[in-house]
């Protein structure tokens, strides 16, 4: 077997001798020798282990690569647990997508040779993920629509219940918010049938939580996230902090800041507290003091932990419009004619930015008035009154109407 050599190595158990392990390995077996089977396996494992501590994910594609003739003479159910088990050892090395990609890809295209259905299908679930992690979703969608054709052929409603929470966040990726709310209908549809395991229910509440946030039902939103928390917690998933990061975002986006520290000093959250929850918190924080100065810094301080992801940071985005927004009319307000130039240092953003938005808010009649571009002023007009007289003149036609139909009627019965 072509494992690459590397010398004894210490974890933080216990010595490992790697080329024991690759003797061990290298020893030929058949499917009746059970005793050097297990050890093959053992071995693999703790080389597998070893190279996922030392984070060297070259190595451990090639210890998967080699482990295929060893899973030929393994039963079916223990093959899928150990390569399953081996790709799972990529995920906390970094730098390692690209290389987690291809090595799955020859894991589908091996089972796929092997007739070995289920474990083909489960793969390609598992690459749907990472096409996903990695904005790959063009690649994602095809395999998705292939997978799909599969598996309702064959009724398996708990993959395929995975396969549609996958579509959805694909469609919500790429902004198709129809498409992505009817795939996560599927997904429960499917769910409803089977008993569905705690971790795939909490994927499911918080995909339901995340399309709900983006319909601005934050009320609905932060139930779904609840859930989602709670059910993630129980199972120690470390998605379990970006739950809980969703339900503040949504007390923040229901103007209920105030809110945010009741959260965060609740049992269940101080299990969670660290970095991203004090970003939120300082976000709760900035947005009660309507400091748009602040909110700005925190974007660049946090940048990790609020603009690197994407439902956090479109929704801070439009917070951040909406404080923009109520600054402006709040320092217009005393004014009927005010420099634009005197806006923009009173909110401490640059002259074009302020002035494009203050069109913006003219044109969707936040308040009335004109842009002096040639002066360099905001002209503020009064409120108009509004005039009442179209809608009585409507209503005294529809009442002269109803006397006329009255009186046509009291005619036609006098004949």
């Amino acid at each position: 077997m072509s494992i690459p050599s590397t010398s004894t190595s210490t974890t933080d158990s216990q010595p490992i001798d790697v080329a024991a392990l690759k003797a061990t390995l290298d020893k030929p077996a058949g499917p009746k020798d059970e005793e050097l089977l297990k050890e093959k396996e053992q071995a693999i494992l703790k080389l597998g282990e070893h190279y996922r501590d030392v984070k060297d994910a070259a190595s451990l594609a090639d210890v998967v690569r080699s482990s295929r003739s060893l899973m030929e003479h393994l039963a079916k159910a223990k093959t899928a647990k150990l390569i399953r088990t081996l790709l799972d050892y990529f995920s906390t090395i970094p730098n390692s997508s690209a290389l987690q990609i291809e090595v799955t890809k020859e894991n589908v295209d091996w089972a796929k040779s092997e007739k070995r259905i289920f474990l083909k299908q489960n793969l390609e679930v598992r690459l749907i993920a990472l096409y996903i992690d990695n904005s790959k979703f063009r690649e994602a969608l095809a395999l998705i629509g292939t997978l799909l054709r599969e598996l309702k052929k064959l009724d398996d409603k708990m993959i395929l219940t995975e396969v549609h929470l996958l579509e959805s966040r694909v469609n919500h990726a790429l902004s198709n918010l129809p498409k992505s709310k009817a795939a996560l209908t599927s997904a429960r549809t499917a769910a409803n049938s089977i008993y569905c395991p705690p971790l795939l229910q909490a994927q499911l509440d918080m995909q339901s939580g995340v399309l709900h946030a983006e319909d601005k039902d934050y009320k609905t939103a932060y139930s779904y996230f609840f859930e989602a928390l709670e059910g993630l917690s129980s199972q120690d998933d470390p998605k379990a902090t970006s739950a809980l990061k969703y339900m503040l975002l949504c007390k923040i986006m229901l103007n209920l800041p105030e809110d945010v520290t009741a959260i965060v000093s609740g049992k269940l959250a101080q299990r969670y507290a660290g970095p991203e929850v004090d970003a939120m918190k300082a976000v709760a924080k900035a947005h009660e003091e309507r400091s748009l100065s602040e909110f700005e810094r925190l974007l660049g301080v946090h940048q990790k932990e609020l603009s690197d992801d994407p439902i956090i940071r479109n929704h801070l985005a439009a917070l951040y419009d909406t404080l923009l927004e109520q600054n402006l009319v709040r320092i217009i307000e005393p004014y009927s004619r005010v420099e634009i130039a005197h806006v923009a240092e009173m909110v401490k953003q640059p002259v074009r930015e302020v002035e494009s938005k203050l069109s913006q808010m003219i044109l969707d009649k936040v308040f009335h008035g004109i842009l002096d571009q040639g002066a360099g002023c905001l002209i503020v007009f009064d409120e108009p009154e509004e005039d009442k007289t179209y809608d009585a003149t409507l209503a005294t036609i529809a009442n002269i109407s109803q006397t006329v139909d009255h009186l046509f009627k009291a005619a036609a019965e006098l004949q």
